[in-house]
């Protein structure tokens, strides 16, 4: 197993990334920094295409950093990890701790390719250990398009701002049509459970959303219907049949493990 060399919250790398973008979202700057920036963007975009065309069909799994690996939504986590493993999928995560280290170490464990999209914050985000293959990014708009550009499915398990930014926007991109008819497949009903009533029925009530935009997701709690239903529409509206052409060097999906036993530990 590859591990993921961290950079801790707070240092001077991230602070650094930090104060960049913070820079670049307060208004107008000079005219040769900003032609600056947008060659540093570009670039940043060119490294996520290059390090992740060939990581095969991805599902991206959204989640809460938060959780400790005893929690119910880790386990839960960890066994759609595992699960989309063995149903040929590689799991793309934000690459940080709790859900998302939970769904990449269950796709290792399952002998399954593992993909981080992480990103330099000032504190809290660090690399999981459970990554075949990541990306640093220093900015959240690059990542985001890099989390759905690549990714035949999304499964989203509780989380916070984070993680309602993350489902909305996907959601919305699939309403405007910019992206595919994904399926978007949220897990822990009991958690989202207002946030689910006050879309079904509010916006609904409100007309600020159509009725059919509220059956836009898929609401269970069993990993077994959650890889149905994904496998069950890559099947029916997607080719899966990629065949790489190196072009600038992109790195390619080549190995795949034995399984791990049961309760093992990398």
């Amino acid at each position: 197993m590859k591990t993921s060399k961290n950079t801790p919250p707070g240092s001077a790398r991230s602070e650094k990334s930090t104060l960049e973008e913070r820079f670049f979202l307060s208004g107008p700057g000079r005219r040769l920094a900003e032609l600056i920036r947008a060659g540093r963007i570009f670039l940043e975009f060119l490294r996520g295409f290059r390090k992740l065309h060939f990581v095969g069909p991805c599902v991206t799994v959204f989640g809460s950093a938060r959780f400790s690996e005893d929690h119910v939504y880790y386990q839960l986590a960890r066994q759609v990890g595992s699960q989309l493993a063995e149903a040929g999928f590689t799991v793309m995560t934000g690459g940080g701790p709790g859900i998302m280290e939970a769904a990449n170490r269950g796709a290792q464990e399952a002998g399954g390719f593992s993909i981080g999209c992480s990103i330099e914050l000032s504190e809290e985000q660090e690399r999981n250990r459970y990554l075949d293959q990541w990306v640093d990014f220093n900015h959240f708009f690059v990542r985001k398009v890099m989390l759905v550009k690549y990714s035949y499915a999304f499964v989203v398990l509780p989380g916070g701002f984070g993680t309602m930014d993350e489902i909305f926007e996907t959601l919305t991109l699939v309403q405007t049509e910019k992206i595919l008819d994904l399926p978007v497949v949220v897990m822990g009903a009991e958690y989202w459970a207002e946030m689910i009533d006050f879309v079904s029925h509010t916006m609904v009530r409100e007309g600020t959303i159509s009725p059919e935009d509220a059956a836009r997701w898929i609401i269970t709690d069993s990993p077994e219907e959650a890889i149905s239903t994904i496998v069950k529409a890559a099947n029916t509206r997607f080719h899966l049949n990629l065949k790489p052409r190196w072009i600038l060097g992109e790195s390619g999906r080549t190995r795949k493990r034995a399984p791990k036993e049961s309760g093992t530990e990398p």
